[in-house]
Formats: C-alpha cells, structure tokens, sequence
C-alpha cells in the first residue's frame, strides 16, 4: 500500500505542476515546457534551445545543476526534484486480481445460460407445498417421491459446480500465463546502474534513482535510462532504430542534434548529458502511458508522436524496476497530453469510448450457438411443461370427472411444480455445459503444448484467432532473416567468387593486406564474441557491417585480435570515422621507418573511383582505369546488388618514407590513388527454415507480407529468396513514400478505398515507417474488399511497433529482440524470434478450434438425443426415463472427460492443406450435421426400442409406468447402460469431424484419449454391477456382518424401534444419502480439477494430466470407509420395516431397487437385504 501512496504524491505533483504555470518558483523551467522541447526533433530542438534558453548551459542553470560537478546529492533537493519532476520508473500495468478474472470467466452466455437453469432447478427442489393426501383429489403422490425431493437439489448443485469448475479454471489459466509473463519479464531483468556526476564525483547509481538535473555520462553500449540534452560529446552516434525504424545511426552533437532519448542504445563515441525528462515523461514513460490507456485507435495527431515514439530495447530496465508498483500512468497521465497535443481532453474522450478488441472468431460463434441451443432447450421445456400440464388437466378433470377443490389446491400445484422441474430438466440437458469446459482445456493444453513450440501466449484467445488468420505482415530483419550481416561473396586477385574462398586460394600478401586492413580499420568496438550457450552462433557485438568483415576474417581461418594486440587502438596515427557524408572510413598507420600507410573502406561505387591500382591475381599491384572500373561494377558489383547484396571495397595506400609529411586535415588528398583490395558482398542471410515455412503458409492460404524499413532492392531480393514474391506473378512491391502518396487524397487524410486498391497486390512495403505499418494493418483489417473480413497477425519488436501490434487480431512480438512496449502490446510472444514458430501457432489455431468441433459434434449428438428421450419419455410416461441425477453423470463426468479426450488431440501437418474458416463459415458445418443426426437418428431408434419394448426381450418388470420420480428400476437400467455406452462409442466417432473414413487413425498417439475412453468404461461398468456381485471389494470397520447375528436378536431390534423413530431415522438417512451422492460427484470432479491445475501450475510436470488420465478410476474407493454404513442402517431398518408393514401399493413390483440402485439383476425376488451395501461404490451408485 506505501507504493500506491506515493505513487498518488508523484502523480499529484505532476499534475499540480502542470496546473501552475511553476510548481514553486523554485526552477527556471517547468515539467511542461521540458515535455515540449523533448517533443522537438533535431534542427527544432536547437532553435527552441537558443530561442528559450540560449543554450544547454541556459537549461542547466535554471534546472540549477553545474555542467561539470552535477547536483550536490542532497536528499532534500532529490526529493524536491522527484516531487516537481518525477521519478524515473514507469508504474507497469497493474496485473488482474484473481477475483476479476473470475468475474470476467463469468461473463460467458453459456455459463449464464447453465447459472440461471441450476438457480431454478435449486429453488424448486426446496419448493414444498402445503396439503395433505386427499382422496378427492386425484391419485396423490406417491410416497418414493419423498426420497427424490430430498435429493433434488443435487442436480441444481452439480450444475453450479460444474459452472465453478469452469470458472476456476479458466482464471486460473488467465492468472497463470499473467504470472509467467512477469515471470519472463524479471527474469531479463537485473538491476541497472547508471554513471553520474554529483558533487564533482563520478558515481554509479540505480537507474530508478536518476533525477531530472542529474549529469549522466554515457559511453558505447549504454542503454540510455532518461531523456536528456547534450552538453560535450566526442563522435557521439545513437541508434535510434526504435524510434524511427532507420537502421543507420544518428550522430548526435551540440550544433545539429543535441537531444538524447530514453531506450536508444549508444552505439559509438561517448559524452554527458543533462537529464532533463525521467519515468513516465521520458519518451518512453509516454508510450507506456498511450498503451496503458488502452488507445487502440491512434488518431493522427498521436501519429506525429508515434514517430518519435521510442524505444525500450532488450534490456530496457528502467521500466522493468517497476514490477511492484501500481498502475497510476494510464489515467493520471492524461492531462499531460493535452500540452503538447493541444484539445487534449476531445481526444481522451475520443479514446475512452472507443471499441474492446473484438471478440475472437471461435468466442462469437460458440456464444451464438450457445444462444441458439439455449432458445431450443427452452422451447423444448416450455412445450414439455405445457404437454404435462394439458395431460394431467384433461385426465383428472376431463376423464375422470373430478372438480377443483380448494383444498385441493396445494396438491394440484404440487403437481404442476413437479412437471416445472421436469421442464428445467430438459432444458438442463439441451445446455452443452461441457462446452466452456471443452474451450478452456483445449486453449490450456495447446498454450501449455505451445511453449514448447516457443510460443509464449499471453492472451488465451489468440491461439485460436492465428488458426484463422489469413494474413500476416512480418519483419524482414530478425523474423525473416537471421540478423546477422554476413560476406557471402567476394571479388579479390581479380576473381568473383560466389562464395567466400579457401585462404589458401588467396596471394599470401593479398591476404595480410586483408587480414591488417579489416583488423585496424574497423571500429575496435566491434568484436565477434564466442556463443552464449553451446551450439549457438558467434555473438556480434558493435557495428554490423564491420562483424561481417571481422567474420570474413574468421572465415578465412585468421584472427582479427592477433593483429589488434600488435596494434593497439592507441597506436593508430589518424582515423576518419565512417559517416553518411564520407560513407567510407580510413585509419592511417606509421610504420617503424618512417613511412605510411592508410587502410580505407566504404561503399564501393565511392572508394573504387579512388583507385588508380588494383591487386592482379599474382598479388601485384596492376593500373586501373575507368574501363576497368566500369567493367568490375558491370560484371561484379550490379551482379551482387540484385541479389540484395550490401557491396563494401578493401583499399590502401603508401606513403613512402623519405617524402615530407602529407596535410593529414586535407582528406581528398590522402584518401586518392589507393589500390583495390577486393570487393566483397555483405547480406543478412534469410533463416534457413524461413522459405519453407512460407510455402506452408500460402498453401495454407494465408497471405505474407514484409513489412520492413530497408531498402527497396535488399527487401525485394530477400522477399524472393523467401518465397514471398514468386516470379512473373503480379504483386506490389512498394516504398513508404509511395504507399503514403497512393493512400492519402489531396488534402493528405488516409482513405480506406486507396488502401483497398493496394492491400490486396502488396507484398513488399520497403522504407516503411511504423506510422505505416500501422495504417496498413488497419487498411487490412478494416477493408470489406474481401468477401470476409481478413484476420491479420503482426510481428514487431520495436517501441514504434505497439500501436500495430495492438491493432492486429494477433500480435507477436520478438522475446530475444523485442523491446518491453513490443512485449506489453502483444498476444503472443516468439521466444526464438523465428518465423516458423509463427507457423506453429497457426497449426496449434486451427487444431483447437478442430477439437472444439469435435467436442461440439459429441456433445450435440449427446444433447439431442437426452432431450428427445426426455421430453417424449415425460410426455408420454409422465417422467423421464433418464434421472437428472444419470443426466448428470453423462453430463458432468462424460462430458468433461470427453472434453479432456478430444481437446487434446494434437495437431498434424494435414491441418495446414486447408484454408482458414473465416468469421462467416458456420461452426457446425454439413459434414458434422450429418453425423450428428445419423447418430443421433440410430440412438433414438435404440434407446425407444428398449424403453418401449425391453422389458419383453430380457423378461423383467417394465419400469415404465412407475409413478412420479419412482427410483430407477432394473428395465431403465438397461435403458441408461446402453445409452452410456453409445456416447463412449460416438467419441471415437467425434474424433473425425471432415467426413474421414477412418476414425481410429492415429488413435493412439493420443495417450489421453485412450485411457479416458478404457476409463469411463471401467467406471460406467462398475457402478452398474449389483453390489451382491462385487463380495470382493468389502472394507474394513463393518462390524459384525449380518449373516452373523443371530435371528432373535434382529427380531429384537426391530421390537425396540418404534415407528416415530424409524421416521426420524429415515430422515436422517436421506440427508445422509443426499450429502454423499454430492460428495462423490465433488470428489470426482476435485480429482478432475486437482490434476489439470498441477499440470497448470508447474511446467515442468506437464505429463500431470496424462500421469492422471493412465490412473482413471478416480479412487473412489479411498472415500471415507464409514459412509457406506449410513447405507447399512437404511438396508438394516428397511427389511424388517418391509417385513413388518406391507409394502405401499405401487405398479412397480421392483421396488428393491431401492437399494440396489441401477443395478442390473435378474433373480427379481431377491430382498432387498442381500445387496450387501458394504460396496464402497454403493454409494455412488445410489445416486445413479
């Protein structure tokens, strides 16, 4: 709680000092005017610089700090700066209680749809009218009902908790993959220090602990934490490449561009700085703020700021000392807004009202179905009550003549209440309530199975959404290639190689002009270091271009560093750093007699038109004309550039020693005459697994397009060596400039009909911006071109990537590469950065959405045919050949099982032949009706043969005209077994859902499927089997037997029970009874539960479902050994009652089923006694 208060402290003064113009008279400069000047860019920011303040000098006086010996590092003046300024760490978003993600699972129709049926099922079963038994009314009810109203709110019961078992799991899925996420993100993190200057001291202090004013040093490979303004650099170069998507480096310096920006990275030189904007102002705390506030739309005038957006690279650590703190930026942030965008509140409100992410394609067809289902079970129970009500109404005062007597009354709703029940109970079984069940699992499994494909999925849905998509705009660099610049081709002693030759091949002097050359005249910043874990590749760390030509020299089996130990970076004489003007870079060496010599290298159109020699092909020097030039840029350097190839030429010159000492300040002097080396191509090689991926990809109709910020020849040559682009097709192949020319009207606004002539030929957009990358999303996902809307999936690693990754139906940022703005806005993140695991995510898509018609197609052949048996067996014996309390074993248990079974099916290559499904196409689709009715059609005609005429093929007493909820007798026994057993055979059947003949095909690589289909049968077995069979599963603590007391003695006891107390006991029992059918079916769904949460929880047991599933029989019988004696008091106080009174009256001349539940037997004049209850399944099978 102490985080959040001071939290609201910092927040509050931030907004107060927005409010007054200045917080305290205390500083020259506000917040404000500090967030406008770091807005500027380049020549902007300097002229606002001299304009408002004269200089950085001007700044850092009214931020009262010195240039050279920092703030005093006095803790009153900190906490004043933090109080005005800020603090420098950026709240993250807060996580989600586990209680929303609870509400927010609750949201679900089917699991309000299966709510509401249980709350009424649950109210009726205490519904107990008042009214004696009277004569006059009609036949009473009769007295077994007692016994069923005692137990029936076990259904209402089980329904709700098969609704909690959802519930539960699906938020803790939810919560599971958030704490994973966060997992993940401390897991990169360390603790960051940062070089600052205070009291005249250079001191190393946390990054959190930075303030506004500070004096930071920064130097090569430093991640800068803050925002701030240079104030002395040497040859400062920044990488922007976040923030602008340009991959070259930015020089920074007093006269052109002095503002440094929080997550760019240093790439060269060194400097200070004075911090000026830190934590939720710094341009990276504004990003965080714009995702925080959820802006899904970027309106243009956030456009502009998203181009400065920036970035928070792999190691982004300011943001990330944050995991504790509270979410405060997203609102509190706002106001801030407005200063610099001008009608800040119109645009908050804009964004505040603006649309959720639209629900995934699966989610808005099973809510409809579910819907759908819902409307049909309801009418089914509303023309099942009205049948019932008509029959009794037209029977008792039709046919037989009788009046409606007042006290008559209570009796006769009795009734009607009774058919109501019926009534819910069919609509409780028309409900799929396996249906969320079967979704969760499926989505839980593959997300857990994913992981292992290096998919790390942070919103469940979006596993299902990729198995739709139908395009997918990706990364070159990184995603696509290995980013890794790489010399593939070389052209030295006058012959092109394609590629890099033996060193054997190679003059031995042209090879140490080589091996020297490259050693010395790349930056010594850039080095290859050896791999980070084993069979990994070399770790390239500084200038890319120059890892390559450090590798080309490993390549070549010499060492760069022998060369760099002999000639140390002081050692060197003169260097002309590379830049954009020069585009070359040459480093001069004074050799020991005097003389020298410069290395040079650099684009090669620039450095070949400075060579006057070139080395032949026996390592001498030979003359080089413009003939020849033009002839080596014909036949070797166009050649290499149509490839995408990057082309650098290796030169050098001497100066002899007796000549005076050349004007080293006059460049064009010294860099001319030179002597060609070699010219060698540089590529950043496409994955090798890359192109056949695609290939996968467009069969399975999904469109590719990169999306990258390289030139337009590189990104066309890398595009066809993916498969991206396939010769003579017609397809697009555009720069930025263009694609903004060709989308955008006179008065420069976006039109969707622009895009739409565009988007369905582009394949390349070259140069882009991440402005465009985000628009072009939007173009696609917006479009009605098509004859449905396209699902767009969106890889990006970069701060500037958000808002598309946002805006995409899936997003998929880089884990090794991506940067924390990337990760925050995305569904799923790439471990391996690679674009097959794309690949994979689509196939895992498709499988679960695949399982879930699988799991429909069971499931509605299951419904279908409970609800007809239901509703025709009520209508026409006046009650349900199947019990709620059987519904419920078919529906709680099989169902979830069979969820379990079919949801995990993996996925194969097959799944990738077809086409996505699109939003449009029906979930259950014709094949799959087919079945379903077929199915269904043969298990009705089954099940009415054995209702109607089943007691004549296995001569046993009909169980048909029992009166109301009379117990289950042995002919419906017949009636649930046969039914239980069709829907365990129909599984195997769902395992094919497009029309396949050969259902058992792969059956068993599905370890899980197996066992639960072995194991619902062993089980299903069992618990009809007479107890009296089962005389070997007796337990312990039974007492005396009753074959064991003598005669007299029972004659006794039933003497000394009176007939007041046999009722009490009676009561008891059922209660009893009652609470133990819950517990068993609590006990087998918690065994359920339990095991797929183990699996969730740890990663590392990810067999625990499986280890579960080879063990199916539930235990049950380590249940409390003392439960079934409640039995043994019912089976010893009911025989001797039963010998004592006679037994009531009643068609059904099976009664001892009482006690025997489903069981199926023969002998039918057994006593009930014989059932020994000692079963430990007893009781279970009482409440089947």
């Amino acid at each position: 709680m102490g985080d959040m208060a001071n939290n609201s402290v910092l927040y509050s003064g931030v907004k107060n000092s927005l409010k007054e113009a200045n917080h305290d008279g205390d500083f020259g400069i506000t917040l404000a005017e500090l967030r406008v000047l770091m807005d500027l860019r380049s020549t902007d920011a300097l002229r606002k610089i001299q304009e408002s303040y004269g200089d950085v000098y001007g700044i850092c006086t009214r931020l009262k700090t010195s240039p050279n010996e920092g703030l005093s590092g006095n803790p009153v003046d900190i906490e004043r700066r933090e109080a005005v300024f800020g603090k420098n760490f950026i709240p993250p978003k807060k996580p989600k209680t586990f209680l929303q993600l609870v509400w927010e699972a609750l949201q679900d129709v089917t699991l309000i749809i299966l709510e509401i049926a249980a709350i009424v099922s649950l109210g009726l079963s205490f519904y107990r009218p008042p009214g004696g038994d009277n004569k006059l009314c009609g036949q009473p009810s009769v007295g077994e009902e007692e016994d069923e109203g005692e137990t029936g709110w076990i259904e209402g019961a089980a329904i709700l908790l098969s609704v909690v078992c959802v519930v539960l799991v699906t938020a803790f899925n939810d919560w599971s993959k958030e704490k994973q996420f966060r997992g993940l993100q401390s897991r990169i993190e360390q603790e960051q220090k940062f070089t600052v200057i205070r009291g005249g001291q250079v001191i190393q202090i946390p990054v959190a602990d930075i303030i506004v004013g500070d004096i930071a040093q920064v130097k090569y490979g430093d991640l800068l934490p803050a925002d701030g303004i240079l104030i002395q650099g040497n040859d400062l170069k920044i990488d922007e490449s976040s923030l602008t998507g340009e991959s070259d480096h930015v020089r920074k310096s007093l006269d052109k561009d002095p503002l440094l920006l929080s997550g760019t990275h240093v790439m060269e030189g060194s400097g200070r700085m004075v911090v000026t904007a830190v934590g939720i102002n710094s341009q990276t705390g504004i990003i965080f703020t714009l995702l925080g506030a959820g802006g899904e739309e970027e309106e243009k005038k956030d456009e502009k700021k998203k181009e400065k957006k920036n970035k928070k690279q792999d190691g982004a650590i300011e943001n990330r000392n944050k995991a504790k703190a509270q979410d405060g930026a997203a609102m509190e942030m706002q106001p801030l807004k407005s200063e610099d965008g001008g009608d800040g509140d119109e645009k908050d409100k804009k964004k505040s009202h603006l649309p959720k992410k639209e629900k995934s394609v699966l989610q808005g067809k099973l809510t409809k179905l579910a819907v759908q289902i819902g409307k049909a079970g309801l009418l089914m129970s509303a023309i099942t009550v009205i049948i019932l009500v008509l029959y009794f109404v037209i029977d008792t005062f039709w046919v037989q003549k009788r009046q409606w007597l007042a006290e008559c009354t209570p009796i006769y709703i009795q009734y009607f209440v009774k058919f109501f029940i019926i009534g819910v109970t069919v609509l409780v079984v028309a409900v799929p309530e396996g249906l969320p069940l079967a979704v969760t699992i499926s989505l839980a499994y593959s997300v857990k199975k994913m992981m292992k494909d290096n998919n790390l999925v942070r919103h469940l849905d979006a596993c299902e959404t990729m198995g739709n998509a139908t395009a997918i705009c990706s990364d070159k660099t990184g995603t696509l290639t290995m980013n890794r610049m790489t010399v593939v081709q070389a052209y030295i002693n006058e012959k092109h190689y394609k590629k890099v030759p033996e060193p054997e091949a190679i003059p031995p002097n042209i090879l140490s002009y080589l091996v020297t050359g490259i050693s010395v005249n790349c930056a010594y910043t850039s080095k290859i270091l050896p791999p980070e874990k084993e069979g990994g590749l070399p770790r390239h760390v500084g200038n890319k271009t120059e890892c390559a030509l450090l590798g080309f020299l490993l390549d070549l089996k010499r060492d760069y560093q022998d060369v760099r130990n002999e000639i140390p970076e002081e050692s060197l004489y003169k260097v002309y750093t590379f830049n954009s003007v020069r585009k070359s870079m040459s480093t001069v060496l004074k050799n020991s007699d005097g003389s020298f010599r410069i290395f040079s290298k650099g684009a090669s159109e620039i450095i070949l038109k400075k060579c006057f020699k070139i080395l032949s092909a026996n390592g001498e020097a030979k003359v080089f004309r413009p003939r020849d030039r033009d002839d080596i840029i014909k036949t070797v350097i166009e050649p290499m550039a149509s490839e995408g190839l990057r082309t650098i030429c290796l030169a050098f010159r001497d100066f002899p020693a007796g000549e005076p000492e050349p004007d080293w300040d006059n460049e064009n002097d010294i860099v001319t005459g030179l002597t060609c080396i070699a010219v060698v191509g540089i590529e950043d090689p496409v994955r090798p697994e890359v192109p056949d991926a695609i290939k996968k990809c467009q069969r399975a109709g999904i469109t590719v397009r990169m999306v990258t910020g390289d030139n337009i020849n590189t990104a066309r040559a890398i595009a066809s060596k993916c498969g991206i682009l396939h010769p003579g097709e017609d397809f697009l192949c555009i720069e930025g400039k263009d694609f903004n020319r060709r989308i955008r009207n006179e008065k420069g606004e976006i039109e969707q009909e622009r895009i739409d002539k565009i988007w369905p030929k582009l394949r390349v957009l070259a140069r882009s911006s991440p402005t465009d990358k985000h628009t072009l999303v939007k173009g696609i996902i917006d479009s009605t071109v098509a004859d449905q809307r396209q699902v767009v999936a969106v890889t990006g690693d970069g701060t500037n990537d958000g808002p598309a990754l946002k805006k995409a139906d899936v997003g998929f940022a880089m884990g090794i590469a991506g940067t924390d703005v990337a990760k925050e806005a995305s569904d799923i993140i790439l471990t391996d950065d690679n674009f097959t695991s794309i690949v994979k995510a689509v196939m895992w898509g498709r499988n679960v959405y695949d399982s879930i018609s699988k799991f429909l197609q069971f499931q509605l052949t299951v419904n279908v045919v409970a609800v007809i048996v239901a509703f025709t067996g009520a209508c026409i014996t006046q009650d349900s050949p199947l019990k709620a309390v059987q519904m419920l074993w078919v529906n709680l248990i099989m169902d979830t099982l069979a969820s379990l079974a079919l949801a995990t099916e993996p996925p194969t290559e097959s799944l990738l032949l077809r086409k996505p499904y699109g939003r449009n196409k029906p979930l259950i689709s014709r094949t799959m009706m087919k079945n379903i009715l077929g199915h269904a059609f043969y298990q009705l005609v089954v099940v009415f043969t054995l209702l109607f005429a089943g007691e004549k093929f296995f001569d046993i007493d009909s169980g048909r005209n029992a009166p109301l909820h009379a117990p289950p007798s042995e002919h419906y026994t017949i009636v649930f077994n046969t039914f239980v057993l069709m829907q365990l055979f129909n599984e195997i059947n769902a395992r094919k859902i497009h029309g396949e003949r050969n259902v058992f095909e792969g059956i068993f690589n599905n370890i899980i499927f197996c066992t639960i289909v072995l194991g619902t049968f062993v089980v299903q077995l069992i618990s009809t089997i007479p107890t009296s069979r089962l005389k070997f599963l007796k337990e312990a603590g039974h007492g005396t037997q009753k074959e064991e007391i003598p005669e007299e003695e029972l004659a006794e006891d039933v003497e000394e029970i009176d007939h007041a107390e046999r009722e009490l006991r009676r009561g008891q029992i059922l209660w009893f009874r009652g609470l133990n059918r819950i517990q068993t079916q609590i006990r087998v769904v918690n065994a359920f539960r339990s095991s797929l949460y183990e699996g969730l929880e740890k990663p590392e047991s990810r067999s625990s479902i499986h280890n579960f599933m080879t063990h199916p029989e539930f235990r049950i019988e380590d249940s409390e050994p003392h439960i079934p004696l409640i039995d043994d008091t019912d089976a010893e106080d009911d025989a001797p009652t039963k010998r004592n009174s006679s037994p009531p009256p009643s068609p059904n001349k099976n009664n001892n089923a009482v006690d025997s539940g489903i069981y199926l037997t023969i002998e039918m004049n057994k006593s009930a006694t014989s059932s020994s209850p000692g079963s430990p399944l007893h009781s279970l099978e009482t409440s089947l």
